[in-house]
């Protein structure tokens, strides 16, 4: 089997990671800087000069979707083995966008042709739609494997679902696919599952009742209760009480809040492990980093 991660769990992620929203525009303050940082990394060398400023830093993790160009991203790594040895990849699945232009522009099976393997695209289909319908466990594990394909030969020791999923699931109280995806990230590929999530009090508890120890989550975090299901007190109480592993992002709370004054919040949370930023420049990744590692050391 290709090479993933290590069979030992993780036993504490690092501090810091670095995200990939500003390489695809996602800037929930401005419009025009969301255009400004699509023109920025038009180009795959932008967006690995990037990476590799945040990996001079210090930041030796990357945690990003599974946007199409990601694999570009991982072409490289995989050719400059010395350059990244010790890196890491936390894959974010499944990037909707993708899947939603596909079926758009190529149809239900033309989207399932493109993205799936085609041995895995021929046992699908063998049992008909029905297959796909009746059996939604199986239909998960053959997405995941579709996904992870771009990974092949790279540290994935997180393996995140999207919270586009994880809370849809959660509204459904389909509870036992958030189970079977942490059993087969873990079964398949020897990594932790890691959930996102704009509700981190309900999703803490519902993990801890189907018997997920220690669950890696990953939430919006911030002082002024940006994309905060429930309130930040709320928040704060579940970091406080539950024995999760919690990376904090959206720390700045979509861009309006000050970097310091976000950093400081976060860093003085009980219960965050990890903080998890994006930055355009060089300048806003060193300080940020800067200041994160700072504080806590303080």
């Amino acid at each position: 089997m290709p090479f993933h991660s290590s069979e030992k769990a993780i036993d504490r992620m690092e501090r810091i990671l670095f995200g990939d929203n500003q390489f695809f525009g996602v800037n929930h303050a401005s419009d025009e800087k969301s255009r400004e940082q699509l023109m920025k990394f038009k180009t795959d060398a932008s967006i690995i000069k990037t990476l590799d400023i945040a990996k001079s830093a210090g930041v030796q993790t990357f945690m990003c979707t599974t946007h199409d160009r990601i694999l570009h991203i991982c072409e490289h790594i995989r050719q400059h083995p010395a350059s990244y040895e010790g890196y890491k990849i936390y894959p974010c699945m499944p990037y909707a966008h993708k899947y939603a232009n596909a079926v758009t522009e190529l149809g239900i099976v033309g989207a399932l042709k493109a993205y799936m393997p085609g041995n895995i695209f021929t046992t699908a289909f063998k049992g008909g739609m029905a297959y796909l319908s009746d059996d939604h466990e199986k239909m998960m594990e053959l997405m995941i494997d579709a996904e992870m394909k771009m990974f092949d030969g790279i540290d994935t020791p997180v393996i995140f679902l999207q919270n586009v999923v994880t809370d849809l699931l959660l509204g459904l109280r389909a509870y036992p696919m958030l189970y079977a995806f942490n059993a087969y990230v873990k079964k398949k590929y020897r990594a932790e599952a890691g959930f996102i999530t704009m509700n981190l009090p309900l999703l803490s508890d519902v993990l801890e009742n189907l018997g997920i120890e220690q669950p890696i989550i990953c939430a919006s975090i911030n002082k002024e209760g940006f994309r905060m299901s429930g309130g930040r007190h709320a928040y704060e109480k579940v970091l406080a009480e539950k024995k999760n592993r919690v990376i904090a992002m959206q720390i700045f709370g979509g861009g309006f809040i000050s970097p310091k004054e976000a950093v400081e919040y976060v860093v003085n949370l009980e219960g965050v492990e990890s903080i998890l930023f994006g930055a355009s420049s060089a300048a806003n990744i060193q300080q940020t980093i800067e200041w994160i590692n700072k504080r806590s050391s303080e």
